[in-house]
């Protein structure tokens, strides 16, 4: 049930974003008086799930998912219509259109998702404000960490103080921050001193690769909320709302210290040390075999930490939006670089639609499908800009040599170009895909 509303999800948000990207560039056809013979929600190879005609356009939904187009008249585009292209030009094909005209056609589509991202933000900020756990809070146990992020340095407990000198305000973009500025030290506090970490020369590339969302992670103390079934921490006696202090006298007071430290005592006969009101009582568990004790913490971190929240009115919402899309933007820009750094190696974490359908949350939450709509938004634009034939971003390439040049590249050519352009992408989609069925198998 959890894949499909993940799924359900994915479609509804590639949908919209693929509406809204086709309509910039059918709106931008028709105001330059321009005829769009096509517009669909996916692709059609050999019939479409339906399809109607109104004032010439030809308005349907393919069945293939994989993005959606409008098909412009007097344009080499996908559809690879090339007997249309032998015939003069008319008056309403973009080929006899002005060239900046043309490159306004071929901008609509980011335009829109550039403006879609906006709009969802602006949405968002107005009714639910923003919310974020300060950095500052997130120090109050210290942090927890996973094998990596001891590999480099780090400890459970420790406070993050700076990143290459920088304070992040936000503690859980420390990691993106990280990977983004290529950051080299990291300033923290350990028992009460200050120390300065320095990353290993591969830090970056490890992190990129690190799929485990506890490489930093909030400690929180442990408190029961619930139990398993067949709990043997319930079954000696433990009760919602104990706190668990240690393990035979020693302190082990965080859940994450805890989880770690239960491990070395598989099989054997211990004493948890738990604080039940103003008591203080000692109950012997027998551990088993999985070294675990049945034993759920609580999960609402509001418990433990004050979360920032800052709320917005309409018109204050409007310049945080542009800020937010414009930063989603820049962020984009600095991941998009790694791939092709031959030190990273970025690309071999590329994901396709699964990567992208796992970041769907397992339930429907409005919240979290705007979120990461909008964030899809800004990628889909920046991605469209690339300078490859098939994108926007090649015709667009193709528009400014004419506009410098003074002459347009030859039908043969643009026909070859288009052809290189959709086999470089078929080709990314496949080895994007390609990675997300390797992944299921490691």
């Amino acid at each position: 049930m959890e894949i499909a509303i993940k799924i359900i999800q994915l479609l509804l948000s590639l949908s919209i974003l693929v509406i809204v990207h086709e309509f910039g560039h059918f709106a931008a056809a028709k105001i330059f008086k321009t005829r769009v013979e096509k517009f669909y929600l996916f692709f059609d190879p050999w019939f479409s799930i339906f399809k109607f005609k109104h004032k010439g356009t030809e308005y349907g939904m393919g069945w293939l998912p994989l993005g959606g187009y409008v098909k412009i008249s007097g344009m080499i585009d996908e559809s690879m219509d090339k007997e249309a292209m032998k015939q003069p030009p008319k008056d309403y094909e973009f080929r006899s259109k002005p060239a900046w005209q043309r490159l306004i056609i071929m901008l609509g589509g980011v335009t829109m998702n550039v403006v879609l991202a906006f709009l969802i933000y602006i949405g968002m900020l107005s009714i639910y404000g923003e919310q974020f756990l300060p950095t500052s809070e997130a120090n109050r146990y210290g942090i927890a960490t996973d094998s990596l992020g001891r590999s480099f340095g780090f400890r459970n407990g420790d406070k993050i103080l700076n990143v290459d000198g920088e304070y992040v305000e936000d503690f859980n973009k420390i990691p993106l921050t990280m990977i983004l500025e290529n950051a080299r030290q990291l300033e923290i506090e350990r028992n009460g001193a200050r120390e300065t970490l320095t990353l290993p020369e591969n830090a970056i590339a490890q992190l990129v690769k690190h799929d485990n969302p506890l490489f930093l992670s909030v400690r929180i103390p442990f408190i029961a909320a619930a139990f398993s079934e067949g709990s043997v921490a319930e079954q000696a006696g433990m009760k919602v709302g104990d706190t668990i202090l240690g393990i035979n006298g020693v302190s082990m007071r965080y859940f994450q210290d805890f989880r770690e430290g239960i491990q070395q005592f598989k099989n054997q006969d211990v004493v948890i040390n738990v604080k039940r009101g103003s008591d203080s009582i000692d109950l012997s568990v027998q551990v088993p075999e999985q070294g675990l004790i049945g034993v759920y913490p609580s999960q609402q971190l509001t418990d433990f930490f004050h979360f920032s929240e800052k709320h917005y009115n309409f018109a204050q919402a409007i310049p945080a939006g542009v800020k937010k899309t414009v930063d989603g933007i820049g962020g984009y820009l600095k991941q998009l670089k790694l791939l092709f750094s031959p030190e990273v190696k970025a690309y071999e974490s590329v994901g396709g639609f699964i990567s992208i359908g796992s970041i769907f949350p397992p339930i429907f939450h409005w919240e979290s499908f705007w979120r990461l709509t909008a964030f899809l938004s800004i990628m889909l634009a920046v991605l469209n800009l690339l300078p490859i034939p098939a994108l926007d971003g090649g015709h667009v390439m193709f528009l400014f040599y004419e506009i410098i040049a003074g002459r347009k590249p030859s039908d043969k050519f643009m026909e070859v170009a288009q052809i290189v352009g959709m086999v470089l992408l078929f080709g990314l989609l496949i080895f994007a895909n390609g990675n997300d069925v390797m992944k299921l198998f490691r």
